[in-house]
């Protein structure tokens, strides 16, 4: 039976957790995978989220198929971990968070009317959620907030919790003042204080920052990696502008470099115009 599952490549889900079952086999199944625990694992979950997140970003929908199936790879390993200490099973995990999907959305699933906007169901969801966090006894607002999250994104989940209960700047304006105060509290840092002290002060900096942007309704993680694209397409185009010179960046003056980015950047409002 477990060889005919494993091979039947119409089986679905049931097919991949045999074959996660086969790897994870004490007797016959991979060392390395046997050797495997939700500390090891997790790096990888992290890693695979990113790399679905960066082939919806460059809209590689095939690379995407691929991406999804390596990130549902990881909730396979982790549940039979799970299942294999009691912990829980896959099926266990289908039921929790379908249970929860249902519960979270009473206008669809209940007899709530779906005559909202999707504000006052983003605020129906958060009291739901809030109301979830009090039956696990979490008490502070900040409770449950994972710590290991990137910190840009825990910095807006933070922020978003306390301004649930009124501890905000009611206005954009306030919080670019901040940003001004905490600049120069940097510089402050720089020239009369220790490393330390800086690290401190930049992270106040990036920490109002995220504020900001969670104000304008920009998602700060995915303006970062646009940017972060931007910068790695136009230092590119600057080092192929450079080689038809024979020449490397190394090789270059900064001006004769900032010239050539001036050029790409110039380049690239001219086709988006």
């Amino acid at each position: 039976m477990g060889d005919n599952l494993i091979h039947d490549q119409n089986a679905g889900i049931e097919r991949l957790l045999e074959i996660m079952r086969r790897l994870r086999d004490p007797d016959t199944g991979c060392p390395w995978d046997v050797e495997q625990t939700f500390q090891t694992i997790a790096p990888y979950t992290i890693e695979e989220a990113y790399e679905v997140a960066d082939a919806i970003e460059r809209q590689d929908w095939t690379e995407l198929e691929g991406e999804l199936g390596d990130l549902l790879l990881q909730s396979v390993y982790h549940t039979a971990i799970g299942e294999e200490a009691g912990h829980f099973s896959f099926q266990s995990v289908v039921t929790n968070i379908s249970n929860k999907m249902v519960d979270r959305h009473p206008h669809v699933f209940g007899d709530e009317s779906r005559d909202k906007s999707a504000e006052q169901q983003t605020r129906d969801w958060e009291a739901i959620k809030a109301a979830e966090r009090a039956g696990k006894a979490q008490k502070g607002a900040l409770d449950g907030v994972a710590m290991n999250l990137p910190a840009l994104l825990r910095a807006v989940k933070l922020q978003k919790r306390a301004a649930r209960v009124g501890f905000d700047w009611p206005e954009t304006a306030q919080v670019i003042d901040k940003i001004k105060e905490e600049a120069a509290e940097l510089v402050e840092a720089r020239d009369t204080m220790g490393h330390d002290e800086m690290v401190d002060e930049m992270g106040d900096l990036l920490f109002v920052v995220a504020n900001l942007a969670r104000h304008l309704g920009v998602e700060p993680e995915e303006a970062l990696r646009r940017t972060n694209a931007k910068f790695t397409r136009r230092f590119s185009a600057v080092e192929t502008a450079l080689a038809k010179d024979g020449k490397r960046p190394q090789d270059s003056t900064l001006e004769e470099m900032d010239a050539l980015w001036d050029a790409v950047k110039a380049q690239e409002k001219a086709k988006r115009s």
